[in-house]
């Protein structure tokens, strides 16, 4: 009698509080494929265009106000990973980022949207640059639905206290994971 109280229960809640999963979509990254030239940074000895991908997403959580981007290399060198892009208070009408929006400035985000500093140090989009010779980084782009409208930041946050808001008010996350060691 237990086990048919609990797949009850079960039903029960997957009927009443349905999981929404983000799809993630690019022209210019594919789960898996090696990223192009054009989202390889053009500094530190890597000779790409640093433009940031094209991005867009569907199936969005149901309460999702606000969204966030980021590109994460969890295979960089320094016991912390890094962070090469995090976009923030993206309007909850967002539904992708076209290629190069995170130029620096922020001149190509929609309205209310930000960027954090990254590892590099400035705010924008800084394409995969891995150390000569290394095995390929799995650089991982990532949207999240959140349930706030905005999150607070002060002017200097780093990828951290970014990442702690994030997770503070996260619906739903996609990743697309593309591994690189082009210079």
């Amino acid at each position: 009698m237990r086990l048919n109280q609990t797949l009850l229960l079960a039903l029960f809640c997957l009927l009443v509080f349905p999981s929404q999963a983000i799809e993630l979509n690019s022209i210019d990254i594919s789960e898996g494929k090696t990223l192009k030239k054009a989202q390889i940074f053009n500094q530190w000895g890597c000779s790409g265009e640093n433009s940031s991908p094209e991005l867009s997403w569907s199936e969005i959580p149901i309460g999702s106000k606000s969204f966030a981007v980021t590109m994460y290399d969890p295979d960089a060198p320094t016991g912390s990973g890094w962070w090469h892009w995090l976009v923030v208070n993206l309007p909850a009408n967002t539904q992708g980022l076209p290629a190069n929006s995170g130029v620096k400035g922020g001149a190509n985000l929609p309205e209310g949207a930000s960027m954090v500093n990254n590892d590099f140090g400035f705010k924008g989009f800084g394409g995969a640059c891995p150390p000569a010779g290394s095995a390929p980084h799995n650089y991982q782009i990532t949207v999240y639905a959140l349930d706030v409208a905005h999150i607070e930041l002060p002017d200097n946050a780093t990828a951290a206290l970014a990442g702690y808001n994030i997770y503070q008010h996260l619906l739903g996350k996609a990743t697309l994971t593309a591994p690189t060691n082009a210079r």
